[in-house]
């Protein structure tokens, strides 16, 4: 979209004179009109800027590793670079060179942390390893640099005689930040106390905040500051995410950011006059921009490998960080109408930072595949796990009600001293209000009183109690993760990598209430769903949880397996036999067969040996039974999931991805929920009668990503 708009401005700013087109422009922006759009839209982007910095989390400086600081000073080093050619070059260079290039290499030396976060956003890295170092990166450059800058504009436009006129100009734009930092964040802190659990802010305190942003804006222009500085610093002080945080991106973004900042970001270019270039100066530009840039880069680069990245990694950090966007474009030109650039300047800079963006979008995703981190290149599934090996397990967990269904299903598996479990337990958060993605380990730490994580501390109250009842045979660590639901696969991805599970849980997107009626119906679960069933390096299970189930020592618990045959078959009946050890859970795997079976297949030899203990061949096993169930067409497959679902409280079932069989062929053409399997997709039907819950399982897939 960016360049759209970029195009647009040229269109119609005075690039092009041409004909009956010059008249048509001259007729829709009359007598200087253009002035009083870029005037207007001026405040959709003042709060434009207030927004990106309210879903900044300020204290995430202190939380920044040093490979972050090192990215972040490496931008210095072509500052540095341009400043020694201008002195080194200064007799064989003119003033108006000397004096304008400066402003020139340093802008392109430092970068923007909205625009930073707003490609990492557009190329969906968001939450990788780089993406993450990018943001850290950016938003250190960013929050220095704005201090910097306002610091060197109050020296230069300082007013009064004598050593202590510029002195007592900075002490006043620093007590002016300052100030909003410390004050306003207890402010806006006293807002969220006085705003109940669950209710939107009062509208009151939303005008209030709003009006604010404009008296600092009027405040910073009597201190000779940019207008919009006023709002950078109360969007600092502002507690990112809800309940303020969002209620503020809610009123306030679809104006701003959709509407009115592209509308100044149009008539800030077309202030821009590339038909009055002079060509002799260009070349003076583009080669102080190319010098800043492969500087840039190379030092960049240069830091990542010294810190041990991966060369990809660092070429495509050093692209993300060399990134040009919205607010460069509009920096630039309104340093152009400061008189700090000349028409060649800022012209050339426009270009560059097209070139630029567009560079860095390109380049960034042919080169970074986050999905390459967690390849299935090594087996992580529960068919291939040693015997008496931990089950390394994660367990997702979006809303409260799936907290029960996940440690019921847990203690389905019947921990054991000589089958251990790891449970990783993720509670999975929508990142609303905030730019930056949070990850949080709860192994360690104290539980909040905030309320903010509230569904975290059930989730570490529960759990906890689940590892004290099987201490010593199960370990729990408990994480929090808010992100987009675009790229929350990524962290689930990232966390089973990271502790080696064999296996992912991921509960239905569909809830059921006591009466078997459909609640609610997230599709935002299922999309994630899919695109971990897609890239994840491990066996994957869905829960679904049609009615309560839970384990009593007095009563038998019944749990069905029906096995068609295939890798997912295969490891869905290895989960289920972990249930079998439990002494008062009856497993029943019933395996249906058609009338004349093809035995002669590698996969069927395959399925013989899984079920050879199941069939007593080993062994008969006391709470284990085995049944072959012959199915002549469709509708008696139909007909038999009814009555196993009467008769169980849970059913485990593979989802049998990829694999055609002829039992289900008639029955492919009216799934619903593709994620679930044909199968699966019955059992979830909602003309099935049955409080039962289902668990579809996928072998880890190989070698697909």
């Amino acid at each position: 979209m960016l360049p759209l708009k970029w195009q647009t401005g040229f269109v119609l700013g005075p690039t092009l004179k041409y004909g009956q087109f010059y008249e048509y422009k001259k007729l829709l922006f009359p007598f200087g009109s253009e002035d009083t759009l870029q005037l207007i839209s001026l405040f959709g982007y003042t709060f434009y800027l207030f927004l990106t910095y309210v879903q900044m989390d300020f204290s995430r400086i202190s939380r920044t590793g040093s490979k972050a600081w090192a990215i972040a000073i490496s931008s210095l080093i072509p500052i540095v670079a341009g400043y020694a050619i201008i002195i080194g070059l200064a007799s064989s260079l003119s003033e108006q060179v000397i004096i304008g290039m400066p402003p020139v290499f340093i802008s392109h030396s430092i970068c923007s942390f909205p625009v930073i976060a707003g490609l990492l956003n557009e190329l969906q890295i968001l939450n990788s390893e780089i993406g993450r170092l990018a943001l850290s990166s950016s938003l250190l450059l960013d929050i220095s640099g704005n201090i910097v800058q306002g610091i060197g504009t109050a020296l230069i436009t300082a007013e009064g005689i004598g050593p202590m006129a510029p002195i007592s100009s900075v002490v006043k734009v620093l007590g002016l930040f300052f100030f909003v930092i410390i004050v306003g964040r207890h402010l806006m802190k006293w807002i969220v106390r006085h705003t109940p659990e669950g209710r939107p802010v009062r509208k009151i305190y939303i005008y209030t905040i709003v009006l604010l942003v404009l008296l600092l804006g009027v405040l910073e222009n009597k201190l000779k500051q940019p207008f919009f500085g006023g709002a950078i610093m109360l969007g600092l002080a502002v507690p990112e995410g809800p309940p303020l945080g969002s209620e503020l991106v809610n009123q306030l973004e679809l104006v701003s950011t959709w509407f009115l900042t592209p509308i100044f970001l149009t008539s800030c270019i077309m202030k821009v006059n590339l038909s009055q270039i002079d060509v002799n100066q260009i070349l003076v530009v583009v080669g102080f921009i190319i010098m800043v840039t492969l500087v840039k880069i190379v030092s960049c680069v240069g830091i990542c490998r010294y810190r041990s990245m991966p060369t990809i990694d660092s070429i495509c950090i050093a692209l993300i960080m060399s990134c040009k966007g919205v607010v460069d474009i509009c920096t630039y030109v309104l340093l152009y109408e400061a008189k700090k650039y000349n028409e060649t300047d800022v012209g050339v800079m426009v270009i560059s930072g097209l070139i630029l963006a567009t560079i860095s979008k390109i380049g960034v995703k042919f080169l970074y595949d986050p999905s390459r981190k967690y390849a299935g290149y090594q087996r992580r599934n529960i068919l291939y796990l040693k015997p008496n090996t931990e089950l390394r397990i994660v367990a997702c967990i979006h809303k409260p009600c799936h907290i029960s269904p996940i440690r019921n299903f847990l203690e389905l598996l019947s921990p054991t001293t000589t089958n251990p479990m790891v449970v990783d337990v993720m509670h999975l958060m929508e990142l609303v209000g905030m730019t930056s993605p949070i990850f949080i380990s709860h192994r360690n730490q104290i539980i909040s009183s905030s309320s903010q994580h509230l569904y975290s501390e059930d989730i570490i109250v529960t759990f906890s109690l689940f590892e004290h009842e099987y201490a010593g045979v199960a370990t729990v660590n408990a994480y929090t993760a808010i992100s987009p639901f675009t790229f929350m696969h990524d962290d689930i991805c990232y966390l089973a990598v990271d502790r080696v599970a064999s296996f992912i849980v991921l509960p239905f997107h569909i809830r059921w209430g006591e009466d078997g009626i459909v609640e609610s119906d997230d599709n935002n679960i299922r999309s994630l769903n899919s695109k971990v069933l897609e890239k994840a390096p491990c066996s994957i299970g869905i829960l679904l949880n049609r009615g309560p189930f839970g384990f009593s020592s007095s009563s038998e618990f019944t749990v069905a397996m029906i096995f068609i045959g295939g890798p997912d078959d295969r490891e869905a009946l290895c989960l289920a036999k972990r249930s079998a050890k439990e002494s008062n859970c009856r497993l029943c795997v019933y395996r249906l067969i058609e009338k004349e079976p093809d035995m002669s297949t590698w996969d069927t030899m395959l399925d013989a040996e899984v079920l050879r203990d199941v069939q007593g061949v080993y062994g008969r096993v006391e709470n284990m039974t085995f049944e072959d169930i012959t199915i002549d067409d469709a509708s008696e497959i139909t007909s038999f999931l009814n009555d196993v679902a009467i008769k169980f409280k849970f059913i485990v079932v593979g989802r049998r991805n990829e694999i055609k069989s002829s039992l289900t062929n008639a029955l492919v053409n009216w799934t619903e929920f593709e994620e679930l399997g044909v199968i699966g997709d019955l059992l979830a039907s909602t003309d099935l009668d049955t409080r039962a819950s289902i668990l579809v399982v996928q072998q880890q897939q190989m070698n697909k990503k």
